[in-house]
């Protein structure tokens, strides 16, 4: 399968696109006609310096408003046509998009429209090359694939074929089945795009919205599930047109395309191989069984800070490290690392972020696959050496340059705790937490797609639509993506400005990726209570939240006693409810939260978000937090 991207997809000149499409892994590119305008090298030249790049030329786009013109308007067309034809072989590409025309003046009709692209392939013939005609959603008499099917079939031109492209057809709630009676050797190109589900205008929408295959609502695998089915065998592109991407950074939004299409085109296999026998095979979506340990980097007073707030939370010091100074830290199923390493990776991690989250380890079922999963889709390997009596653990690089560490127990890495640390016990009872519910990741809101495709295409994973999170200086977008069971969550908050809380942590610790870690009991009061024994300080909640609460639920007197009396916060949902506690933000921003599901919530107690960052930003106002 050849892989190619539009250079209207991302950012930057020419050349820079050029060398990011490379970077990521394409095979070729298709060329935007603007791009090239805007370019100060000759045709001969802008070509020879694709092919440097290893990189094919395989569509060169768009050519507009062709069929259906009365003349003289006609002639004119055919007389462009032809000037775009002497700029195709000076770029050396043989085959030119022709989207169906919206021109005021076109004239319906298919045999007219058919009529027009069969002269148009006898003059492309002449020079050795073809053209396909692409329905536009918005066209002004061909707007459907079928449509623009029936003209190909009766221009009947061996040099004239279809494009299609899944947002054109998608967009429309055209089936895409209906694409599997078109022979496949008749398809010329295929163009993809993703976009979240939006009601608005065709055009507005395929102008700003589309995204990678992966990062929307429409069915891209069921649409190049259609098309392989036919028998295609040409490049697969992807067409994205988006404010986001256009100011992002090139080679990032470039690696997400190609990551896109290795992910599709795998799900495409795997649910219709015989479509595609020939696809090399790669591991399946590794399955997360939750978080197996956090790792703090952190140092001196600040790891005296973090592990006397550990004790407070009911952890115990279960082990040392045999080698290194590495404290592990132990509730329920629940393993912190505190690094207090000078050399190596955490000792980076510290030097860059301060007291930070610089690993998290996921326990999954095969460490190996995953990775190798990981490394297809473009993921960075991470290495360091091992010494003696240390297990060598497979992983990957994770936001911010974090690391992922993955732990199965069919190859032996879950003896890790046995093999690498000496036992302790310190510390009395536990205040019953057992697991962590999830981790929140803070990033840019420019980062959110790239990540939540990150870890939808790496694991079985699904994401909710996204939210709006209010703070008191503006936005935060957040969206949570989760296992099937709920075993492993993550939620992603993306900050646009450094007002917000997210955006000042990011600010203030230069991008760590771990703002907080929710800790999940079976019984918040009692942990409330063995807490408060331990000399835990939660996060002051107002009266006017409780006041709130009840009026907008149906809770008892005693009930909203005890949230006021423990800080607590509440939500419920027509499946259950929702009980949430926060610690005291430490480290520059970092919080601990402990939560109890009840029944069927699935959420994550949205509706508090306000009042808990309210409550935070009040805190840190008045105390003061020490950043390093």
């Amino acid at each position: 399968m050849k892989t190619a991207i539009a250079t209207v997809s991302i950012s930057g000149n020419l050349p820079e696109k050029l060398e990011a499409i490379a970077a990521a892994g394409f095979d070729g590119i298709e060329i935007f006609e603007q791009d090239f305008i805007a370019h100060d090298g000759t045709p001969r030249e802008v070509g020879d310096l694709i092919r440097s790049m290893g990189l094919a030329i395989t569509l060169f786009q768009p050519f507009r408003d062709f069929e259906g013109l009365p003349d003289p308007l006609r002639a004119k067309a055919f007389d462009r046509a032809e000037r775009k034809f002497d700029l195709m072989q000076e770029l050396g590409t043989d085959l030119v998009l022709v989207c169906s025309s919206c021109h005021p003046q076109a004239l319906g009709g298919i045999d007219r429209a058919a009529a027009d692209f069969h002269e148009l392939g006898e003059r492309a013939a002449r020079r050795g090359l073809r053209v396909g005609f692409e329905a536009l959603a918005w066209g002004r008499h061909v707007n459907d694939h079928r449509d623009a099917w029936e003209v190909v079939r009766r221009a009947d031109h061996p040099n004239v074929g279809l494009i299609l492209d899944s947002f054109h057809t998608l967009a429309r709630g055209i089936d895409p089945d209906t694409i599997r009676r078109i022979p496949g050797d008749r398809i010329f190109f295929v163009q993809l795009a993703d976009a979240p589900r939006i009601d608005m205008d065709l055009l507005y929408w395929s102008r700003h919205f589309r995204n990678m295959p992966g990062e929307g609502d429409l069915d891209v695998t069921g649409f190049m599930r259609a098309v392989m089915a036919t028998g295609y065998a040409g490049p697969v592109s992807l067409e994205i047109f988006n404010d986001q991407f256009r100011g992002g950074q090139a080679r990032a939004i470039a690696r997400d395309g190609h990551r896109s299409l290795i992910a599709l085109m795998d799900d495409v296999r795997r649910e219709e191989p015989s479509a595609v026998p020939d696809l090399p095979a790669i591991p399946a979506r590794s399955r997360a069984h939750g978080v197996s340990f956090v790792e703090f980097a952190t140092r001196g007073a600040e790891a005296e800070a973090l592990e006397a707030l550990l004790e407070t939370l009911g952890f115990r010091r279960s082990g040392q490290h045999i080698a290194k100074a590495l404290t592990l830290w132990t509730q329920g199923d629940i393993r912190i690392v505190v690094n207090r390493e000078s050399t190596g990776f955490a000792s980076s991690a510290y030097a860059m972020h301060g007291t930070t989250v610089c690993d998290i380890g996921i326990a999954v079922e095969d460490a190996a696959g995953t990775v190798e999963r990981a490394k297809n889709l473009g993921a960075d390997p991470f290495h360091q050496p091992t010494g003696p009596g240390e297990l060598d653990i497979p992983a990957i690089r994770g936001l911010s340059g974090s690391v992922l560490h993955f732990i199965d127990e069919a190859s032996g890495l879950s003896d890790v705790w046995t093999v690498e640390f000496t036992r302790s016990a310190t510390g009395g009872a536990d205040a019953g937490l057992r697991r962590i519910d999830h981790l929140a990741q803070t990033m840019s809101y420019d980062e959110m797609l790239s990540w939540s495709l990150f870890y939808t295409t790496l694991f079985e994973m699904t994401k909710s639509p996204m939210v709006d999170v209010v703070d008191p200086d503006g936005l935060v977008r957040s969206q949570a993506l989760e296992a099937k069971d709920g075993a492993f969550r993550i939620t992603l908050n993306g900050a646009e400005t450094h007002r917000t809380m997210a955006g000042n942590f990011l600010a203030d610790s230069f991008g760590a990726s771990v703002q907080h870690i929710a800790l999940a009991t079976d019984d918040i009061f009692a942990t409330v209570a063995a807490l408060t024994a331990r000399g835990f300080k939660p996060l002051p909640m107002s009266d006017n939240y409780y006041a709130d609460l009840a009026a907008r639920f149906d809770l008892t007197p005693d009930m909203l006693a005890r949230l006021r009396a423990g800080n607590i916060l509440y939500d419920e949902d027509a499946r259950g409810a929702f009980f949430q506690l926060y610690s005291r933000p430490y480290a520059g921003g970092m919080f601990f939260e402990i939560v109890e599901r009840r029944g069927g919530y699935a959420g994550y107690g949205a509706p508090n978000a306000p009042f808990r960052i309210a409550a935070q930003k009040r805190l840190m106002r008045q105390k003061g937090i020490p950043k390093r």
